[in-house]
């Protein structure tokens, strides 16, 4: 999914059908969820599916899904668990998987992450191993892991098959996550960024980048979007506004004008570069 936007759908609840219908509507062609009710309702992105394939005749094949499995760690217990929390973590996978085809009513998945690591890397390795024969059956095209904000988790998990996606929190607080973004640009690994914007109000305040913006006839969030997507970070966008969904599909054909050259000081900021 590099060069693109992906539309992000937590936190939507009853509102994710017409919000997806009108994110595809305007352009985005790339979808996250997860098999979590306690964040998502992954089965109204589901719905929102059938219907841009009824009524507007999008097909599933036109765009591209990115479902989650959750441990129990991050699941809500006054919420229908995908699975038994009894069962073993290969049982877990296995089902909230299936759950995740039901709902999302389609017969594979493009991309599909681990939520976070389990609370020990054996167990985590347990997750990363049923993935990967969830992968070797055909079912899904991906696999990958997000909230996983150390190298070492990552070079286990690679030790038994390349990660092939990264999802973190990619923000000022944390320093744009530079280890993570460095080591998965070493390793062809997409890096994929949540709470870009509401993560960096500084960044999106800087002279250099309200110049930049100014200069290209974009705002500074498309800006901050397409400088992310430059140094190879595939960005999230759940916004709710529909001009928004507009600036963020226009993004990835947008060129970044720098008469002054002030890139290169928001890429030292940002990539230490």
């Amino acid at each position: 999914m590099a060069g693109r936007i992906i539309y992000g759908t937590a936190w939507r609840e009853h509102r994710t059908p017409a919000l997806v219908e009108a994110a595809v509507l305007k352009g985005f062609r790339a979808i996250d969820t997860a098999c979590q009710p306690k964040h998502y309702r992954e089965d109204l992105v589901g719905e929102a599916l059938q219907t841009l394939q009824t009524k507007h005749g999008i097909k599933r094949e036109d765009l591209w899904l990115q479902t989650k499995y959750t441990p129990i760690g991050g699941q809500s217990m006054s919420k229908p668990l995908p699975y038994n929390p009894d069962t073993s973590i290969t049982t877990q996978i296995q089902a909230s998987f299936a759950k995740s085809l039901l709902n999302l009513r389609t017969t594979y998945i493009d991309s599909y992450i681990l939520h976070s690591p389990l609370p020990t890397l054996e167990k985590t390795l347990e997750a990363w191993a049923a993935m990967c024969a969830l992968q070797d059956g055909g079912q899904l095209r991906k696999i990958g892991v997000s909230n996983t904000y150390d190298v070492h988790t990552l070079e286990a998990l690679s030790a038994v098959r390349q990660v092939q996606v990264v999802q973190n929190r990619w923000h000022e607080r944390n320093g744009w996550d530079k280890q993570v973004c460095s080591y998965c640009r070493d390793h062809g690994i997409e890096y994929q960024s949540f709470w870009t914007l509401s993560g960096s109000p500084s960044l999106l305040a800087t002279p250099e980048l309200v110049n930049i913006a100014k200069a290209s006839s974009c705002t500074p969030a498309q800006a901050l979007f397409k400088f992310a997507m430059m140094g190879g970070v595939t960005p999230l966008s759940g916004t709710t506004n529909e001009a928004h969904m507009e600036h963020g599909v226009a993004v990835s054909g947008l060129d970044l004008e720098d008469p002054s050259g002030q890139l290169k000081i928001l890429e030292k900021l940002v990539w230490g570069a």
